[in-house]
């Protein structure tokens, strides 16, 4: 496998073609905000990532189908947080603490990590694929100290991708939480339909309200009535009752799979296609929001915990401790299956 070290020289204004074979090419630019892109070509499409920028995929295309929500950026922008920049299609949530905070709790929104700048980034080339690595070492004088590599996958003639993760603790006696949402904003598919190898019933509707949620009483009323069903939205027919947000959490998903696939038909035989070891991610989150500015079905959002806050997690056991010197690893397949 060969390999090449990437550095800030390598981006500019003008999209500059850095390498292209038979099966893929990559082209490196520089964003209006001054943020750095990549982007990753293969027959199918192109994923766009900030390689120095957290690693988040900006886009995702594939048979010219863009897998990525309706948002309201032109472009990724600076920010010490994902609020600042949320027009992505993948971001990784985390890693001391994640999701929204709690009324008990103290750290920004989904983390220290989604924003973060990378120390480096590299990419790994082989016959069939390209990964594209950054590497991120989180420090504070009396507080945690961490290792985060993240990496995503490219692969030849296919439209499916791999993001990986691994988060290594660098005290020499501490242990130190984590908690990861590999979150997946994918677009919102009008009528397409949603489907598992797990019963709806493993899912159950957020019973907390958060502090960016101001519910109607056209959605509290919705809502209730999705609280007395129990029922699981499983298909999109329903735009009018998706602002503010619809969010289910699954209980442990290890009780019924190893391996979670969920799966969104589109049409044309196409779907959206997110598959993982439910040993790395027990629960799977879905959120749903549908209004002029942002449009998301993220069907399926692998965690390690349900995105509501440290204490939370600590709460239900879910919080894991990285003892020192230990690492943990993690791996999505995810894209447009056909």
């Amino acid at each position: 496998m060969n390999s090449l070290n990437l550095n800030h020289d390598m981006f500019k204004r003008m999209p500059f073609q850095l390498f292209k074979n038979d099966n893929f090419t990559v082209t490196t630019f520089v964003y209006e905000s001054g943020i750095e892109g990549i982007k990753l070509e293969n027959s199918r499409g192109a994923l766009t990532i900030l390689p120095f920028h957290g690693l988040i995929i900006w886009d995702a295309v594939f048979d010219n189908i863009s897998l990525k929500m309706k948002d309201m950026f032109k472009q990724p922008l600076p920010g010490p947080g994902i609020a600042d920049t949320y027009g992505c299609f993948q971001f990784t949530s985390g890693l001391l603490a994640n999701g929204t905070p709690g009324p008990d709790d103290n750290y920004q929104l989904h983390g220290e990590f989604p924003t973060s700048e990378m120390d480096n980034s590299y990419l790994d080339f082989s016959d069939n694929a390209i990964t594209i690595h950054s590497s991120y070492e989180y420090v504070k004088g009396f507080g945690y100290h961490y290792l985060a590599e993240p990496a995503v996958t490219i692969h030849k003639d296919s439209g499916l991708f791999d993001i990986q993760l691994k988060v290594t603790n660098l005290s020499n006696y501490q242990s130190m939480p984590l908690q990861y949402l590999c979150h997946m904003n994918y677009a919102y598919v009008a009528n397409a339909k949603m489907t598992a190898n797990v019963p709806d019933n493993a899912f159950q509707l957020r019973q907390t309200i958060p502090g960016h949620v101001h519910p109607t009483p056209e959605w509290t009323a919705y809502n209730d009535r999705l609280k007395a069903s129990g029922e699981l939205i499983n298909k999109l027919d329903d735009p009018n009752h998706y602002d503010p947000e619809i969010v289910f959490f699954s209980s442990n998903l290890t009780e019924y799979v190893d391996n979670a696939e969920f799966r969104v038909d589109i049409g044309e035989g196409k779907n959206f296609l997110t598959t993982f070891s439910t040993k790395q991610f027990p629960i799977g989150t879905r959120w749903i929001l549908y209004n002029p500015d942002q449009q998301v079905n993220a069907f399926v959002i692998p965690g390690t915990s349900t995105p509501e806050g440290f204490v939370a997690a600590k709460k239900a056991g879910t919080l894991i401790m990285l003892k020192a010197h230990e690492s943990r690893e993690f791996k999505v397949t995810t894209g447009l299956e056909k």
